[in-house]
């Protein structure tokens, strides 16, 4: 996997770097690849893969919505793996299940994107026009995804792992959302993650530091 530079990402990249809206503020990042094989990722393909044929050999389970049956078809495995190189690219230090990782995707469609995106970056697009005269952000948004890896034509996933399992949750996190734009054709994927964050964590870890000063200085010259 490379990773691709497109100055149509970056100046969303830009403004979403910290959208900062008082108690809380909006991040969000644009990243894009090509699923050329680079370095070890040869290597980590192949291992992903033999996780998946390990289970596959060892699993009884006919159930329909079992992984089973997505991880018996070579394109989607492939998918899979594709998705799961990025996020290795993406943070290189946690160690990603291609098995466990199945159940954290799921296909969407613009649509579904779309809804989320008008719902969650409401007041991210309010700021987006305040600062920047033209469209709104989510059009500046398609249209640069769509220089890259034709929107049309992509597939779409959302990632939703458990907390323990998101190497991206930040302390402080309101909510959090992971979207991928797979082009096939192309061989190249955009991963666009975007989240809510507190401002007021650093402030609560401050008084409950204090605090603890202060009943340390109650208590001293106590016998306990």
């Amino acid at each position: 996997m490379k990773y691709l530079e497109y100055t149509p990402l970056d100046r969303i990249n830009d403004f979403l770097s910290h959208v900062n809206l008082g108690e809380r503020t909006i991040k969000g990042c644009l990243e894009a690849y090509s699923c050329k094989h680079t370095g070890t990722d040869k290597k980590l393909s192949l291992s992903l893969e033999n996780e998946i044929f390990d289970y596959l050999g060892n699993s009884l389970d006919t159930d329909s919505s079992s992984p089973v049956e997505y991880l018996s078809c070579r394109s989607s495995r492939k998918t899979l793996i594709y998705l799961l190189l990025t996020l290795y690219h993406m943070y290189p230090d946690y160690d990603f299940s291609a098995v466990k990782a199945h159940q954290f995707f799921t296909e969407e469609s613009w649509d579904s994107f779309k809804q989320i995106f008008d719902i969650y970056m409401f007041e991210a697009s309010k700021e987006w026009l305040d600062t920047n005269e033209g469209s709104p952000l989510l059009e500046n948004l398609y249209k640069a995804l769509d220089e890259v890896v034709k929107v049309a034509e992509c597939e779409i996933y959302s990632y939703n792992p458990e907390a323990d399992a998101d190497p991206f949750l930040e302390r402080g996190a309101i909510w959090s959302y992971h979207f991928f734009f797979y082009n096939r054709r192309l061989k190249r994927v955009v991963s666009f993650r975007f989240s809510c964050v507190s401002n007021l964590v650093g402030d609560w870890s401050l008084l409950d530091d204090s605090s603890f000063d202060e009943d340390g200085e109650i208590f001293d010259g106590m016998d306990m």
